[in-house]
């Protein structure tokens, strides 16, 4: 005996109606099934590895700005400084027979005023190496963590020839100029730093420049210096001389 089954597809009212009306949504969903879980089971998978991705940027990418933070706490905030030397600028060796690179300035180079007294005696710089086409020589003494919102300038003099690969801030070359500090003082300015406060590490560069002069009085701001200077930097080497003080 054969038994006639609906076809899903047709209507029979023999079967209470419309069989296909009623079975097809069925149908349909029950085939949907193993899609939508698997679109599912994606989002959840993406899910989890974009919160891991974000946990693991957190750790280790924050870990500085949380170390800072923590450094900085009871003191002044930190901001970074754009450098004003360019980025394919030459590299030259400069040393002193007076501070040596990453060590602390000796009682004679630190400021006598601000509450200090040092000897505000500039440390002797020798350089070698500067690139073909140097004119002539700038240097400067600068305090990136000098709590001020932009540093702190500590010596400039600009002018310096090119046959000069030497200086004594007692004695400049001639034609070089001794610029102001941000002191408001010509020529060299030790270290002083707040009592108590970081740390400091200050920058002594020279800038090996492709002009002769940059045509600037002694009075110029230091900033004005860095700025008229950037497009002619060839080269530069840098010393970096530490100074603190223990909490008054």
């Amino acid at each position: 005996m054969t038994l006639d089954m609906p076809d899903p597809r047709c209507s029979d009212h023999r079967y209470g109606g419309q069989v296909g009306g009623t079975l097809m949504p069925y149908l349909a969903t029950v085939q949907r099934r193993p899609t939508v879980t698997r679109i599912g089971g994606r989002l959840k998978v993406s899910l989890v590895l974009l919160t891991a991705a974000a946990v693991l940027a957190l750790a280790f990418g924050a870990a500085p700005l949380i170390a800072s933070a923590v450094a900085g706490i009871d003191q002044f905030g930190f901001i970074a400084i754009r450098s004003g030397i360019p980025a394919g600028a030459s590299h030259f060796e400069v040393t002193s027979p007076d501070l040596q690179n990453e060590h602390a300035f000796s009682q004679s180079e630190i400021a006598n005023i601000f509450g200090c007294n040092g000897g505000n005696q500039a440390p002797r710089l020798h350089w070698s190496g500067a690139p073909a086409g140097t004119e002539s020589y700038a240097v400067t003494m600068f305090d990136p963590d000098a709590p001020t919102g932009s540093g702190f300038w500590h010596w400039l003099t600009w002018d310096i020839p090119a046959s000069d690969t030497s200086l004594d801030a007692t004695a400049l070359p001639a034609g070089a100029v001794a610029g102001t500090n941000d002191a408001g003082l010509t020529g060299y300015l030790g270290p002083c730093p707040p009592p108590g406060d970081r740390t400091h590490r200050y920058q002594l560069t020279v800038y090996a420049l492709d002009v002769r002069s940059l045509s600037l009085p002694p009075s110029v701001r230091a900033a004005v210096v860095g700025f008229t200077m950037r497009t002619n930097i060839l080269g530069f080497a840098r010393l970096i001389g530490t100074f603190s003080q223990p909490a008054a």
